[in-house]
């Protein structure tokens, strides 16, 4: 790691000393400065949030985006109770789980499990949980800023979790171990690159979707769960859920599977929808039919 990455390792460190209730509070200062700033973050999440509400009569009128920002920052400083090398205390922040048995189960039948885990409360807390009950591979796209790369192997180390590329060699091991009856986490709401995946409605709009995980469901005969820590108020911990994946996941039709990959997703959401990561550019590259350019107003990010 460079002496920066060091430092930052550092800090998080410190930081996982903090009660959970004051890295919250830090955390929702962070996103209420970013709603005053009106800055990218902001601008992302309001086009985000309309779109949603035009689409999604369920989730109209009860998306905020003042409060989804608030909620990024507690997202983005919860993270050094979970990667300061202390994992048994931040498993103790988990206060109640959710469908237990349905892993359980999973588990149980041998077949391989896949946990589908959106970018949604804590999923670095999720696979803390997962790892203390079997062993895990988890999949990660490398960061376009490669000094951070070692930084989030060490920061994710704290447990025996494998940490696989999604590429080549990665994505091989991942189906061999799925096949041996292995358990593996994918974070299944990352915009693929153009070419790489199949477009499927997302809360009602078409969103390029990734097919790697209906793809290792058919061919191996895994189990797909979907699966998030969800952040409970006033800094008491989390509570995670575990929920069986829709029926047509592993689909030989890539349309209809990566529907139901995403209705897996926006169930989950529908349970904790301000905990969600809204300043994504989700629906950034455009469907066949006419153009669209939902985020021609905000600048691309130079990380």
């Amino acid at each position: 790691m460079t002496w920066l990455m060091r430092l930052l390792y550092a800090l998080l460190w410190l930081g996982g000393l903090l009660p959970l209730r004051v890295l919250h509070a830090l955390g929702s200062g962070i996103g209420e400065i970013a709603w005053m700033l009106k800055g990218r973050e902001r601008r992302i999440t309001e086009i985000n949030l309309a779109l949603i509400e035009t689409h999604d009569s369920a989730l109209a009128g009860h998306l905020d985006a003042r409060q989804v920002l608030r909620e990024t920052g507690k997202s983005a400083i919860e993270v050094a109770k979970v990667w300061s090398g202390r994992p048994q205390q931040a498993l103790r922040l988990v206060r109640e789980v959710r469908g237990a048995e349905i892993f359980e189960q999973a588990l149980e039948s041998g077949k391989g499990v896949i946990i589908a885990a959106p970018h949604l409360g804590c999923w670095e807390l999720l696979s803390y949980w997962l790892a203390e009950r079997t062993p895990l591979a988890i999949v990660y796209r490398p960061p376009r800023n490669a000094d951070v790369e070692p930084l989030l192997i060490k920061a994710r180390g704290a447990t025996k979790v494998e940490q696989v590329r999604a590429e080549g060699a990665g994505v091989r091991n991942l189906y061999r171990r799925l096949s041996a009856g292995g358990v593996v986490g994918i974070l299944p709401d990352q915009q693929p690159r153009k070419g790489d995946g199949e477009f499927a409605p997302f809360f009602g709009i078409e969103a390029l979707t990734m097919v790697l995980v209906p793809r290792l469901a058919e061919r191996t005969g895994a189990t797909v769960l979907f699966a998030f820590a969800e952040r409970l108020p006033r800094g008491a911990g989390f509570r995670i859920h575990v929920q069986a994946a829709p029926p047509r996941i592993a689909d030989t039709d890539l349309r209809a599977a990566c529907t139901a990959l995403n209705e897996g997703v926006e169930a989950c959401v529908r349970i904790a929808p301000m905990q969600y990561q809204w300043h994504y550019k989700r629906y950034s590259i455009n469907p066949p039919g006419p153009k669209r350019r939902l985020y021609a107003s905000v600048p691309e990010s130079s990380v």
